[in-house]
């Protein structure tokens, strides 16, 4: 029986099947023609690549090698970090019937240590570490993390909704957080608000929150605005950002949030919270198929039938679970993946944790989004819904 092999037979036995030449060699061959493919992982190539070299990563190598160069007379060259890998490649690729196949000798780590070309990467040696999980997801990669890195989200709120919002949207990299609050720091925020610190009680929310998420993430800008959002600033709060964090707190702010992103055509991510359950939704007025904040509450609840948190109370974690899937749906929508919450409603209850999606279409009779509705200005949208409450 044989005996297994250890590592190092291993690859002595694949460098047996496979030519390794250096780096210079196969920038030779390159120059006449030859197929560079590194291998490496995209978080990896972040940092830069030889330039001219065909980006495969290991995994993808065999489902995608074809497409890429169905000749398997021309010759190709392998390369990864620092020739393991792409001994494993070129073995694969000579498997597959690619009959001129040879790996660098030292990787790319030898090849930039011998001064060779190298075409830089555009995300920097802390960013390629920084975000590397997300790098790796190919719905991302590098091209997802620039937008990210160029996204501007403003977040109405640095309280229950907002501040799990803040921090993961901070964390995945999103370029720019802009913060509106005119509260400050109480004791009773921090079983919900998490951004916030028992030190920073007395503080004004915005600029505590901004202390945190600089600490999470010193790359982002992070924007204040430490004031409430009204009929007379709201376009200029929102303008210029690619989409808003809705968690107010009050009616009149939510409506005034409404009727401002449909004529920004600037998506919505709508959170609530109450006691125990939640819901989250998305209105996008870029899109002729979704309904707006008012087809979901044509009209603005009684305060007895809409109590806020903190007449009603709210279990702690529960902001936590609707800001997360808020900064879910935000970063789908910048990176423009997956099936945003747009016509849906997703509601839960955490008591028995059961989640119910309802399907929110269109309403043709809505008072803020049918074809002939009006707009009578900001100051008229506060009044009523002062009134109403």
């Amino acid at each position: 029986m044989n005996s297994p092999l250890d590592r190092d037979s291993w690859l002595a036995t694949l460098r047996q099947r496979v030519a390794e030449i250096s780096p210079a060699e196969a920038l030779a061959q390159q120059a006449q023609g030859a197929l560079l493919i590194d291998v490496r992982e995209e978080n990896e190539r972040a940092a830069g690549s030889p330039t001219g070299a065909l980006a495969l990563s290991r995994g993808f190598l065999e489902l995608r090698i074809e497409d890429n160069e169905p000749n398997r007379d021309r010759p190709i060259v392998t390369l990864c970090a620092s020739g393991r890998r792409s001994l494993l490649a070129a073995e694969a690729l000579q498997r597959m019937g690619y009959r001129h196949v040879v790996s660098v000798a030292g990787g790319y780590d030898r090849w930039k240590s011998e001064g060779l070309p190298v075409t830089a990467g555009n995300l920097d040696a802390d960013a390629s570490e920084r975000y590397a999980r997300q790098l790796r997801l190919p719905q991302v990669g590098e091209a997802g993390q620039l937008k990210l890195n160029q996204a501007k989200v403003v977040l109405l709120g640095a309280g229950g909704l907002g501040a799990p919002a803040a921090l993961y949207l901070a964390a995945a990299g999103v370029g720019q957080l802009t913060l509106i609050d005119d509260d400050r720091v109480e004791r009773s925020n921090l079983h919900r608000q998490v951004i916030h610190a028992d030190a920073r009680v007395g503080m004004a929310k915005t600029e505590s929150a901004r202390m945190s998420l600089n600490a999470l993430n010193p790359r982002i800008q992070v924007e204040l605005r430490s004031e409430r959002l009204r009929a007379g600033n709201v376009e200029h709060l929102l303008g210029g950002h690619d989409l808003v964090i809705d968690g107010a707190d009050n009616f009149p702010a939510r409506y005034l949030l409404a009727a401002a992103t449909r004529r920004l055509k600037m998506p919505m991510v709508y959170g609530a919270v109450e006691r125990f359950a939640g819901q989250v939704s998305v209105f996008d007025p870029r899109r002729d198929d979704s309904p707006c904040y008012r087809c979901l509450f044509p009209e603005p609840p009684s305060a007895a039938d809409a109590p806020n948190c903190s007449e009603a109370g709210v279990l702690g974690v529960l902001p936590g679970i609707v800001g997360l899937l808020q900064a879910t749906e935000a970063l789908k929508l910048i990176l423009g993946i997956g099936e945003p919450l747009v016509g849906r409603l997703l509601s839960f209850d955490t008591l028995g944790m059961h989640f119910r999606e309802t399907r929110l279409p269109r309403d043709p009779a809505c008072p803020g989004c049918n074809p002939q509705a009006v707009f009578k200005g900001y100051e008229d949208i506060a009044q009523w819904c002062a009134a109403a409450g």
